[in-house]
């Protein structure tokens, strides 16, 4: 399995996979990364579908965050032969992100999102280091701060109409220290989906703090499909 399609999750784009894209690469995987707008949930998932058209054969696809809702929908596409889940959401039939987040476990960090503005989120820019990226640099992660991308409300609310974990395999990298997805909410999405699960210490970003570490799962996933293909 040598095809790797990444997709990223709200407040960021795709520039942010370029540590995982530089190990993958390097061991001989081809990449691609999908710039979808967060706008809606349905527009994110034709972008990825689009970006899964141009592969060359069977690929596996990479969500992280709400990235995680998009691969769970677009991963019913054929091209797609495995998902792997970077502290990400992992809706069910009917859920979506906005459902997933409206009852946070007791003592769950509450993300500093501010209230929405034109249809549109965006975290607290002086709060975004320690919430999301704190294992991050801090020039690095005042850059993330004031280059976030728009989050649509109405992506939040886009809701799954089957989600491709059921007939698809899965991996999920639950992240420990993570202060806008719970571990807890990671645990038991990832169990629901029957993920197979590797844990990790680090922040909501850890794609861009610890790319070794993302990249060594997605490489165990485009392995275990292939021998899974070889049986």
């Amino acid at each position: 399995m040598k095809n790797i399609v990444l997709v990223h999750g709200g407040f960021v784009d795709g520039a942010g996979w370029e540590g995982v894209y530089k190990i993958l690469k390097k061991d001989g995987y081809n990449v691609s990364i999908v710039q979808n707008p967060t706008i809606s949930l349905e527009d994110d998932v034709a972008v990825t579908k689009r970006v899964l058209a141009a592969q060359d054969g069977p690929a596996i696809l990479v969500g992280h965050s709400y990235g995680g809702a998009v691969i769970t929908e677009a991963g019913n596409d054929p091209k797609v032969a495995g998902l792997v889940y970077i502290t990400a959401f992992a809706p069910d039939k009917g859920e979506s992100v906005a459902t997933l987040i409206k009852d946070p476990p007791p003592g769950a960090p509450v993300p500093p999102i501010q209230p929405a503005q034109d249809g549109y989120l965006f975290l607290d820019k002086a709060k975004f280091h320690a919430s999301f990226a704190a294992d991050v640099d801090a020039d690095k992660a005042a850059f993330m701060a004031d280059s976030q991308v728009p989050w649509g409300v109405a992506a939040l609310s886009g809701s799954i109409t089957e989600p491709a974990w059921k007939a698809k395999p899965s991996w999920y990298l639950v992240v420990t220290g993570d202060k806008m997805i719970p571990p807890v909410a990671q645990r038991s999405m990832s169990k629901r989906a029957g993920s197979t699960v590797v844990e990790a210490k680090g922040s909501h970003a850890i794609y861009v703090s610890q790319p070794g570490a993302v990249a060594a799962l997605i490489e165990q996933a485009a392995k275990g499909v292939k021998a899974a293909g070889a049986d």
